[in-house]
């Protein structure tokens, strides 16, 4: 499973609320074709499916599909706010190659 940090958790739960929380959404981190190096991340808020790992973290679900889970295994999501940018960042450690903006990645 991935390891969400709190800053991405508090950042997550600001857009939660900000959209009007329901009790079903949760925030779905998956990963699917595309990008310069062949995959790239998604990072939405949807509905949990049954087929979904779904984590509970300080009151956020965190939705991963089966297939996204195999490629996600001991990834790290953060929300960094500096000089070089404010958004999330994933931090994957089967990536054996990622494009210049850290959107995509291949295994």
């Amino acid at each position: 499973m991935i390891t969400v940090t709190d800053s991405a958790i508090q950042e997550a739960k600001r857009l939660f609320e900000k959209q009007g929380s329901k009790p079903n959404i949760g925030l779905r981190v998956g990963v699917q074709g595309g990008g310069c190096s062949g995959l790239s991340y998604k990072l939405v808020f949807d509905e949990a499916r049954s087929s979904d790992r779904i984590q509970e973290m300080n009151g956020v679900k965190v939705l991963v599909d089966p297939k996204s889970d195999i490629y996600l295994e001991n990834t790290t999501l953060d929300f960094v706010d500096g000089l070089e940018g404010r958004g999330f960042k994933f931090y994957n450690p089967q990536a054996k190659k990622t494009c210049g903006c850290g959107e995509s990645f291949s295994v």
